[in-house]
């Protein structure tokens, strides 16, 4: 409606990268304003991809094919520079307004990364660092990635957000560093009304913390729904199964499709075709 703020809004996007088949052909979501929507699906399905050109990294279409906050995601910069949209990927970089990239592991201290940054709260940003248990007098170029990925984090939420993208960050937190910070993103919704797409591959305790779900299936949108009104979940007992059991069977509908003799390429692993393949995060699982 006229006049009513959008979260997110993708209408008949194409997308493909050079010289490169089309990813997206013809892809539409919408995703209301206080919203925590799961972004799911097998590696290479686009999730990465569709976060970037939801934060304005790539250009696609005319200004309307994608809009955040009732703004063109690309065109309308003051979006990031504003601070209302924020990505946070899996790049050791944050992205500070015009400053462009800035490096995470260089020498230099935790609390020069931090407190470098302009404008901020300071009781906001002295919460984030009790909530991510960060020591300011780390050396960015010694600390482990976790900890690392911590200050990270810190920098990309210390200006209040209204949208949040987020891309595997938190893979590399033990559980009591993710939980928490999951209770954060839940109040930053509840309180303030932001809006966050979480791509993940850790669906421990998301149940009950997400309220949406989109299932992306090589570049194609399957499955957009509330989470409390997915059927799976009655059947399941977790979110994780439901997922398996959808990447399990997109992996046989695979297998089932003629091989390309111009486009086959030989496997050097059974696990190859896996969706799980390379990944690390399985050791959270349960």
């Amino acid at each position: 409606m006229e006049g009513e703020t959008c979260g997110i809004r993708v209408s008949g996007m194409q997308f493909a990268y050079d010289d490169q088949p089309s990813l997206f052909v013809d892809f539409s979501l919408n995703i209301s304003p206080g919203s925590r929507c799961l972004l799911v699906g097998a590696n290479g399905s686009g999730k990465t991809t569709l976060l970037k050109i939801l934060a304005g990294k790539h250009m696609v279409g005319g200004r309307d094919v994608v809009r955040v906050l009732n703004s063109s995601a690309f065109h309308d910069t003051h979006l990031v520079c504003s601070g209302d949209l924020s990505y946070l990927g899996g790049s050791w970089t944050k992205t500070v307004g015009s400053a462009g990239e800035v490096p995470l592991q260089g020498d230099f201290s935790a609390e020069h990364m931090i407190f470098g940054v302009e404008g901020v709260d300071p009781i906001r940003r002295e919460n984030l660092i009790e909530l991510l248990d960060i020591d300011l007098e780390w050396r960015m170029h010694k600390v482990s990635d976790g900890q690392r990925r911590r200050v990270q984090i810190c920098m990309g939420l210390l200006h209040p957000f209204q949208v949040l993208l987020l891309d595997e960050v938190t893979v590399d937190l033990d559980v009591v560093a993710r939980m928490d910070l999951l209770d954060f993103f839940k109040e930053e919704c509840e309180q303030r009304g932001a809006t966050i797409v979480y791509a993940t591959h850790i669906f421990d305790g998301l149940e009950t913390w997400a309220t949406d779900l989109a299932y992306i299936q090589s570049g194609d949108l399957k499955r957009t729904e509330k989470l409390s009104e997915l059927p799976e979940l009655k059947s399941y007992s977790n979110l994780l199964s439901v997922v398996e059991s959808w990447l399990r069977s997109e992996i046989k509908i695979e297998k089932k499709k003629p091989d390309n003799p111009l486009i086959k390429v030989q496997k050097t692993s059974p696990f190859d075709a896996s969706p799980f393949r390379s990944s690390r995060h399985m050791a959270y699982y349960r």
